[in-house]
């Protein structure tokens, strides 16, 4: 279950937070698409990605061998305010917006996703 004491040290971490704030402002983003966005390795974000499903913040859905992130459809009110007022308060500081640059000029974004 979800709490404040749970949540907030997720969003503590520099990289979960710019996950969360990448899916917020996203939707539904696959592992692939994450680690060209923040320019991290693989392992390193989808150990940031399982800690965040633990929580329950994030929720996954495998489509073959890929794995797709989204915020969780359950999360609390409370918390998807946060996070909502984070992407919005965000949106132009570094490095969300290099973040979400990054993910557009993804060779892999639609409509041909590195998933598919």
């Amino acid at each position: 279950m979800l709490t404040a004491e749970n949540f907030f040290p997720a969003l503590a971490d520099p990289t979960r937070l710019r996950c969360l704030l990448l899916l917020s402002a996203e939707g539904e983003l696959c592992v692939c698409e994450l680690t060209h966005a923040l320019d991290e390795s693989q392992p390193k974000i989808s150990r940031h990605l399982a800690m965040l499903r633990e929580v329950g913040i994030v929720s996954d859905r495998r489509e073959g061998l890929w794995i797709h992130y989204r915020i969780n459809p359950d999360l609390p009110s409370w918390a998807r305010e946060i996070l909502d007022t984070a992407v919005r308060a965000n949106a132009a500081a570094k490095p969300f917006a290099q973040d979400r640059k990054r993910l557009r000029g993804a060779p892999t974004r639609p409509p041909v996703r590195c998933c598919a």
